[in-house]
């Protein structure tokens, strides 16, 4: 049995009530709409978001019809944002399958975003779920916000590690905690339970964006996307951040030229990997990420004991322990 496979059977009738409840709520009478989204339901992912949902939902409370709204309504609000994102980056795969923008053209795609969002509010009123809307939309404002702000430093790269922090805590961990403070929300947690919750989801989320950038460092081949990306994109990572930091003035002006001017020159790219690596960048990103992941283990921990804290709890280990 899978690692995810073991984390979803203390879920798994939950999570396939979901699957035929979300594919309810992305029906549409228009033809062209029905068979788009009917592409994106064809080509879904682990189902990360769903499990932090129910998962938090178990550890706190009974599942209940407020629990499959706040999951449903952060699928397709995350999703509106992704078919949008394909669209501002010109990407043309999502997860190894042609994007919504690659086939059927940019004005497609952001009207299928456009649906996608309204959808999800539709949803929302009409189960009067408005404390879910809130958390959830207050999520999408963020990661929103946190792109912009991305986009803005990614021209001057001056990004301290405060600053990288607050981009990813938007980027990111702000979905995860909107994931698991709904969760707790929909089975009415008290006030305490409901903070601690979305407290451990940013936690979570943070590990998991650390995670993600130091694949750009992995040089074994086993990952998701190709090495070097971030440096191609100027993204500036906690890695690089860190290796800038410790640079000498020489050094540190090369470091930046090359992602300013040389992002496309593979050798060159390989260098500041190379730097990197020896500066200790990674080992720093990778202890950091360790630590974001123990803070919110200690929160989970305040929970009780159970077999959906035991899936929590493997879920985040395995935010960390994954190879793409």
């Amino acid at each position: 049995m899978s690692k995810v496979r073991e984390i979803k059977s203390v879920i798994a009738s939950e999570l396939d009530e979901f699957e035929s409840r979300f594919k309810e709520s992305m029906k549409s009478n228009t033809p062209l709409l029905d068979k788009i989204t009917h592409y994106i339901i064809k080509r879904k992912g682990k189902q990360m978001r769903p499990m932090f949902v129910f998962l938090s939902a178990k550890v706190c409370g009974q599942i209940n019809d407020a629990t499959y709204t706040a999951a449903s309504l952060i699928e397709l609000l995350h999703t509106a944002t992704l078919v949008h994102d394909d669209v501002v980056d010109d990407a043309n795969l999502r997860r190894g399958f042609f994007s919504i923008n690659a086939l059927w053209k940019n004005k497609v795609a952001v009207l299928v975003g456009d649906f996608l969002l309204s959808r999800g509010l539709l949803m929302s009123v009409d189960q009067q779920q408005f404390a879910l809307l809130r958390i959830v939309s207050n999520a999408v404002q963020e990661m929103s916000e946190g792109e912009l702000l991305q986009m803005e430093k990614a021209r001057k790269l001056d990004i301290t590690e405060e600053v990288y922090f607050n981009i990813i805590r938007q980027k990111t961990a702000s979905l995860i905690a909107a994931c698991c403070e709904s969760g707790a929300h929909s089975v009415q947690a008290d006030p305490d339970s409901v903070k601690k919750m979305s407290a451990f989801g940013e936690k979570v989320g943070l590990a998991f964006q650390i995670k993600d950038d130091l694949f750009d460092y992995n040089t074994n081949g086993n990952i998701g996307k190709p090495t070097g990306i971030d440096i191609k994109e100027k993204k500036m990572t906690l890695p690089l951040i860190y290796a800038i930091s410790k640079a000498q003035r020489t050094d540190k002006r090369w470091l930046v030229k090359t992602v300013k001017h040389h992002n496309t020159d593979k050798e060159k790219v390989q260098d500041v990997i190379d730097y990197v690596a020896l500066s200790g960048g990674i080992e720093y990103a990778r202890d950091k990420m360790l630590e974001h992941r123990d803070d919110a283990l200690k929160i989970l921990h305040s929970f009780e004991e159970s077999e959906a804290r035991n899936s929590l709890e493997a879920l985040v280990n395995y935010t960390i322990e994954r190879k793409k």
